[in-house]
């Protein structure tokens, strides 16, 4: 057969199947870029061209009420600060001043009795993220949150500065062998080394330097965010680490970073 005749409108067979294709095209086309979209029960589209957006794949503009705000609140501490970086003489005296109402707790010089945190040291972006997460209920504890509550920034920026400024406590670990959740952490189920945000490796700014901490204290922040109870950390880093964690990797932690391991 001349394969201009078969190629032809003229040609029945050529003609069905092209107009066959063309209407399975256009059904296709109409059913999964309009009617499935709309069909959706939670379907935020304002019109056509969102819907064929959304099928295509592209974003679609969202008003403030399609946002989906969390059931609780959320740290909205700014950590990039040029106080919390540079501090003043000044901003280290008056923290010194203010200091004298946390010792009860934290210690006369930032180094605790009584398995409260030791702050002496500490990053002052960490004690100011704290205390702004304490004070804006982000993070809850029944003797910082009403402590907080009275605080301004210049207050929380100030005391940070002052512990900052306070030398770290001496490791007191020796040559103790390095459990291997914090020298290597466990790649298969997503958690990366200790060291890789909390220094020694690498420091991710807002997370604490670790060392010399109260065992007791680690511990309980490990099972707080595993369970939930606490909910500060950025991007729920902290809470899908913890929750990974074995009973004896908790307790491993734990020990090392307080030197009695």
């Amino acid at each position: 057969m001349n394969p201009e005749r078969l190629l032809s409108l003229a040609n029945r067979w050529f003609s069905t199947s092209v107009g066959l294709t063309l209407v399975i095209f256009l059904s296709s086309t109409i059913c999964g870029f309009l009617l499935l979209p709309y069909a959706d029960a939670d379907s935020r589209f304002s019109g056509i061209w969102d819907a064929i957006c959304n099928a295509a794949g592209f974003p679609v503009k969202s008003s403030a009420t399609d946002i989906i705000q969390p059931e609780f609140k959320i740290s909205g501490a700014t950590l990039g600060l040029a106080e919390l970086k540079s501090p003043s003489p000044q901003s280290i005296g008056r923290g010194a001043t203010l200091a004298q109402q946390c010792a009860i707790c934290h210690g006369p010089e930032g180094v605790s009795r009584a398995d409260a945190p030791n702050l002496a040291g500490q990053y002052a972006q960490v004690i100011y993220k704290q205390l702004h997460d304490f004070r804006s209920g982000a993070r809850t504890n029944a003797t910082m949150g009403p402590f907080a509550a009275h605080m301004n920034d210049r207050d929380m920026i100030d005391l940070a500065a002052y512990y900052a400024y306070l030398p770290r406590i001496p490791s007191s670990r020796g040559s103790s062998e390095v459990p291997l959740i914090v020298a290597s952490g466990a790649p298969t189920r997503g958690i990366a080394p200790c060291g890789s945000c909390h220094g020694t490796i690498e420091r991710k700014i807002g997370s604490p330097w670790l060392n010399g901490q109260p065992a007791a204290y680690i511990e309980a922040q490990l099972r707080y965010f595993a369970s939930g109870a606490r909910r500060n950390d950025t991007n729920q880093q902290m809470r899908n680490i913890a929750r990974a964690l074995t009973d004896d990797e908790i307790k491993a932690v734990a020990s090392y970073y307080a030197g009695t391991q």
